[in-house]
């Protein structure tokens, strides 16, 4: 029986606006997707969400690799927001008598990133593979979680945007979906014996 429900941040429950990284590339002459692609280069990507290196010295290598310090300090800044209707989706799993938690492949600044979001209101723990020091979909990552909730990887339903990072939860037992919509996510989750929206 499914006991915690596990998102994912980036494009689950927190979304970032793409016109604001199209405007900053176009008002700086860069390449459209030069700075994303450079962001979530490896080795680069792995360095930061693993912990290795701070979100500054992140934003340092990436004004370096554009040769533009003002787009990537742009970047860093983007503004983001919550989606609602997961927050009320967390709500409503809670309230069903399960715990909700997020594990995010994210940088040493998550903890004020999620406290500006009021997500601690919505979930009962959040993960952070810099903190852990392995990023998903690496195993370590969802046994840092299990071990940290005291459940077995049977009593976990987790959903990521990217297919990539489910791997590392199913080789567990954990059960896993592919999040496209809010509505598909509901559905597995019934699917899963969860009485959402019922």
């Amino acid at each position: 029986m499914i006991a915690v429900v596990l998102f994912d941040l980036d494009g689950v429950v927190r979304h970032f606006s793409r016109s604001s990284v199209e405007d900053i590339e176009t008002r700086h002459g860069i390449e459209a997707g030069a700075i994303d692609r450079v962001a979530f280069s490896s080795p680069l990507i792995e360095d930061v969400t693993t912990g290795r290196i701070s979100r500054r010295d992140w934003l340092d290598r990436i004004a370096e690799h554009l040769g533009n310090r003002e787009a990537a300090a742009e970047w860093g800044r983007q503004p983001f927001d919550a989606d609602p209707a997961m927050l009320a989706l967390a709500d409503a799993l809670r309230a069903l008598g399960l715990r909700t938690a997020i594990l995010t492949n994210g940088t040493d600044t998550i903890p004020a990133e999620t406290a500006e979001l009021g997500l601690d209101a919505h979930f009962d723990a959040i993960f952070n593979s810099a903190t852990i020091g392995y990023a998903k979909p690496h195993p370590r990552a969802f046994q840092y979680v299990l071990d940290s909730m005291g459940v077995p990887a049977s009593a976990v339903f987790f959903t990521d945007d990217s297919p990539a990072k489910l791997a590392g939860a199913a080789t567990l037992g954990i059960t896993t979906h592919h999040y496209t919509s809010s509505a598909d996510l509901e559905l597995a989750l019934r699917e899963s014996g969860i009485p959402i929206g019922a």
